[in-house]
């Protein structure tokens, strides 16, 4: 059986952060969050790399990320691009952003041949949750089951603004997904959470514990056919109400199977802290964490000699 692969998605704007924020260092050493990723994911058992990147931005990558981690671990560079879309659409005048992260992985999809996995670039996840979701891909499960990474809500917060974070509902076993529902203004409060649909007129809380989704995924190659089966449906719905800004949005593919029984999602827990820089301010934040980390023996002080 060939190694778990890892997808990680790279190819985002970063625009509450003000740059590429994939590339912006968080040690002395000049490591990315991405470096730590691909370190844990070596680590924990996985194979390929695939990465997902702007066609504009892929030598810039190689020239460093790919030079720094050398034979450690075997890079692949995919491209997305907005006009990789079904037959009879095309890109509407004016739009700049991705097509989401749905979309990210389906512009993988000829370079996925293994069981995956699927990561932002920008979260740094804990070596932990790399184990655990690896573990799971090489396990016996039936083939309509997948898998995803749960955290903790009060874990998954930032000090310097909201965050979006996908509130899962789970079944009675507390073992599998029921849906989850993308929140996109949550902020920290004593004792977990809350969160806004109408612009702060109101809050609901999330206590702590409430599992979130930090976008960290186990898949089949099955789950291919199903993401690119239902882009154009998307599409057909969705352009015409927003054709700027509207996304394809990975969750909303094993949200649809679970409500059509077509599959389950088992929640992996997770205990981990996320560290990210969703806010030019959480930098020294994310770069303390990981210094103390290495303090601690977690990670040698240059991941790749």
């Amino acid at each position: 059986m060939k190694k778990p692969q890892l997808v990680i998605m790279a190819a985002g704007l970063g625009s509450r952060f003000g740059g590429l924020k994939q590339m912006a260092p968080v040690d002395p050493q000049n490591h990315w969050i991405i470096d730590y990723s691909i370190f844990d994911a070596v680590r924990a058992g996985f194979g390929d790399i695939i990465l997902i990147v702007k066609p504009e931005n892929e030598q810039l990558f190689r020239d460093t990320l790919g030079k720094r981690v050398g034979g450690a671990a075997n890079i692949i560079y995919v491209h997305q691009v907005p006009e990789n879309l079904p037959a009879g659409f095309s890109v509407p005048e004016g739009r700049v952003k991705p097509w989401g992260t749905a979309h990210a992985v389906l512009c993988a999809k000829d370079a996925i041949d293994a069981p995956f996995s699927v990561i932002n670039a920008d979260d740094f996840y804990g070596k932990d949750s790399f184990k655990i979701i690896h573990d799971y891909l090489v396990s016996d499960h039936p083939a309509d089951e997948y898998a995803m990474v749960g955290y903790q809500v009060e874990n998954t917060l930032t000090e310097n603004g909201h965050v979006a974070r996908g509130v899962c509902a789970m079944d009675e076993s507390g073992q599998f997904l029921t849906g989850i529902v993308e929140r996109t203004h949550i902020e920290p409060r004593d004792g977990g959470a809350a969160f806004t649909e109408d612009d702060g007129k109101t809050f609901t809380f999330l206590p702590n514990g409430t599992t979130v989704s930090m976008n960290f995924w186990g898949f089949t190659p099955d789950i291919l056919k199903e993401i690119e089966g239902r882009f154009a449906s998307f599409l057909a719905e969705n352009l015409p109400k927003n054709p700027l800004k509207c996304e394809y949005f990975l969750p909303l593919i094993p949200n649809q199977l679970i409500a059509e029984g077509k599959a389950k999602v088992r929640v992996l827990p997770c205990p981990e802290k996320w560290y990210g820089v969703t806010y030019q301010p959480d930098m020294p934040q994310v770069q303390a964490a990981i210094a103390q980390m290495k303090k601690d023996g977690l990670y040698p002080l240059s991941l790749w000699k």
